[in-house]
């Protein structure tokens, strides 16, 4: 084998369950640590410290905080930006540039302390951590949303992927309720991947009716109990290296595992712009890349996690890989974002570590998938304990056609899409809608009147003909 083929040898996670928990600069510390021990390398060699962005505080150095903490050097850095796919992009880099003979050791890491913060902010007291960015840099977007996404408040993730779900359902000619009743049985078996998880936020088996009834919707149709959980202390680690170093480390063959191929692609990054609301164009491509690499397909896969914030993201995976959502390997190795938690832009750090533990323990390959942003950016990423395939890059292998997004409009239009955002007591605030024009494009809307936000909440209303008055910011939906 060249001894350049990278391989992972190291992981550690860790779930802080009291509040006040750890600052994320300790979080980082504790699971470097961890991962490297059991990767047999001393913190202070690392080449390559590269860190997932936390949402829970903006440090101003995060990467030469934590190498000061370790002791460590390292002459390659990296801090991501926000995304749900960063860890997997990390880790491609590393692996990349260990091929390459630019580094033999890496370190990826990632911590959340949400729930803390929370914990502060309920008390009325202001987060002691140290290091704090002065000024405080921008937030790490990749690119902002759009201005009719903000105009229209079009920008949290529980109406983005609502409104997808409500498209793809129409499409599929998928009855109210059969689509909550179908969600609640590919979800209720994550919350018994959950509660064997000792590393899972929430631990409890739920039953589908549980998660799809008798709790409350935040963005409709989707309730609490089926939607990721961000407000969360946790961290997780990966050490990789050269497969050199690892002969040097002594570290046994079954205590590796290989990124046999991986792929990153995106959809378009304004969900108002999909071709076709309700599906990708990008995920069967990214699919498809990652599998080619690896010399695998899915029957030759032994585990899966599915990135699975919102149930539509679980449904585009199935349905790009062709997965029965019912298949008995399961859709996840953690529980999901909705149970094991998901810990803003760091979650596949931790399916990552999970399913390295369960190929090194089981013998095999697996499927790890990532989301970042509105369903926009994918990664597919092959892990085995078998050596082979080729890396792939960060380089999209597809990018998705956009349809125009006309800012105000007045006049008649189609609904293409909708949501019903909710007060955090349950109560309906407004619906907001995505619009077919008639001749091309596609425009923002608000919902306000009661009783027609009621009517959404009672049947399908996607091909609904609607009426758009706008006051040259916000348009209004009347029916």
């Amino acid at each position: 084998m060249d001894p350049r083929t990278p391989c992972l040898i190291g992981a550690a996670q860790r779930t802080v369950r009291e509040q006040p928990g750890p600052e994320p600069l300790d979080l980082w510390e504790e699971v470097a640590r961890a991962a490297a021990r059991e990767a047999r390398l001393p913190v202070e060699r690392l080449d390559s410290i590269q860190l997932v962005h936390t949402d829970s505080w903006q440090y101003d150095s995060p990467v030469g905080r934590l190498a000061e903490r370790l002791g460590a050097a390292p002459r390659h850095r990296a801090y991501s930006m926000v995304s749900g796919t960063a860890p997997q992009l990390l880790i491609g880099e590393a692996a990349g540039r260990i091929a390459a003979g630019e580094l033999d050791s890496a370190l990826v890491a990632g911590a959340e302390a949400l729930a803390t913060r929370r914990h502060y902010r309920q008390a009325g007291e202001r987060v002691p951590w140290s290091h704090p960015a002065d000024p405080k840099p921008p937030y790490g977007w990749e690119r902002p949303p759009h201005p009719a996404e903000l105009a229209h408040e079009l920008f949290f993730p529980v109406h983005t992927y609502a409104i997808m779900e409500t498209a793809r359902r129409a499409a599929l000619g998928t009855s109210l309720a059969e689509e909550m009743l179908d969600r609640g049985r590919m979800m209720a078996p994550m919350t018994e991947v959950a509660a064997a998880n000792p590393y899972a936020w929430r631990r409890t088996a739920r039953t589908p009716e549980e998660l799809v009834t008798g709790n409350r919707f935040v963005g409709w149709p989707y309730t609490r109990n089926t939607v990721a959980v961000m407000e969360v202390d946790q961290a997780a680690a990966a050490v990789l290296v050269s497969t050199g170093l690892a002969d040097r480390l002594g570290v046994p063959d079954d205590g590796r595992v290989y990124l046999r191929g991986w792929a990153y692609g995106e959809d378009t990054w304004e969900v108002a712009a999909r071709p076709a609301l309700g599906s990708s164009q990008a995920v069967p491509r990214t699919a498809e890349a990652a599998f080619a690499r690896a010399g695998l397909g899915l029957d030759d896969i032994h585990a899966i996690d599915l990135y699975s914030c919102f149930a539509i993201a679980l449904r585009q995976a199935c349905d790009a890989i062709k997965l029965d959502p019912l298949d008995r390997r399961g859709l996840t190795v953690t529980g999901g974002l909705p149970y094991a938690g998901g810990p803003a832009s760091n979650y596949v750090l931790h399916s990552t570590a999970t399913m390295a533990g369960l190929l090194r323990a089981q013998q095999g390959h697996g499927l790890v998938t990532g989301v970042g942003m509105h369903l926009t950016k994918h990664t597919y990423a092959i892990w085995s304990t078998e050596p082979g395939g080729a890396l792939g890059s960060a380089a999209p292998v597809f990018v998705a056609e956009s349809v125009p997004i006309v800012d105000a409009y007045e006049g008649p239009a189609v609904v293409a899409g909708y949501t019903v955002g909710h007060h955090r007591d349950g109560t309906p605030d407004k619906g907001i809608l995505v619009a077919d024009l008639p001749e091309g494009g596609r425009a923002h809307a608000h919902v306000l009147r009661e009783d027609l936000i009621a009517d959404a909440e009672s049947r399908e209303l996607v091909g609904q003909r609607v009426r758009l008055t706008t006051d040259g910011k916000v348009n209004v939906a009347t029916w």
